[in-house]
């Protein structure tokens, strides 16, 4: 591998960081024994500025490029967002609505209490229909079906194979332009 540059981030498929190189998880650093790593991230990712700095936080993230593109929010340098998982209302969601419909199993034998194929579902597999006499293959008003979630969230990560962001510590000072 050629010589780093102090402040460069890059990812390791093991599970330490390399010599001369630090984990990104949010660490607190003094500035006074890594002077060259503050003067390029200062306190960018935290830390008070006089004695210490942080490192990076990539635990539980993924990376994003800094600036804006076509229809994008513009992302600063250190910037965190997103979350990790999201509650739905009724204005993110699509309208839609479909057809439930009943059908009525006249063979007893047929009958269970967990899905099986060519049986139908009641429960308890003994008891009667909950609608009795019912239209076989009848189709329910179609506003039965409502809005659901119960004001839950659901995971909003994509997919992701856990590797290690680790930041050098020493290497060739970055120069500008």
């Amino acid at each position: 591998m050629s010589e780093p540059f102090v402040g460069e981030i890059q990812l390791f498929g093991f599970p330490f960081a390399p010599k001369d190189w630090a984990l990104c998880n949010g660490t607190l650093f003094p500035i006074q024994q890594n002077t060259a790593l503050f003067s390029l991230i200062g306190t960018i990712y935290g830390g008070d500025g006089r004695t210490n700095f942080r490192l990076p936080n990539f635990i539980g993230r993924a990376g994003c490029t800094q600036g804006a593109g076509p229809g994008l929010t513009p992302r600063d340098i250190g910037e965190t967002f997103g979350e990790y998982d999201h509650t739905l209302d009724s204005t993110e969601m699509t309208a839609h609505s479909h057809a439930f419909t009943i059908y009525n199993q006249s063979d007893a034998a047929k009958k269970a209490n967990t899905p099986s194929p060519g049986n139908s579902l009641t429960l308890p597999a003994q008891s009667q229909m909950m609608a009795l006499d019912a239209t076989p293959y009848a189709q329910f008003a179609p506003a039965m079906i409502g809005l659901t979630g119960n004001g839950q969230s659901h995971e909003n990560r994509q997919p992701y194979l856990a590797v290690n962001f680790c930041i050098s510590l020493a290497g060739a000072f970055p120069s500008f332009g």
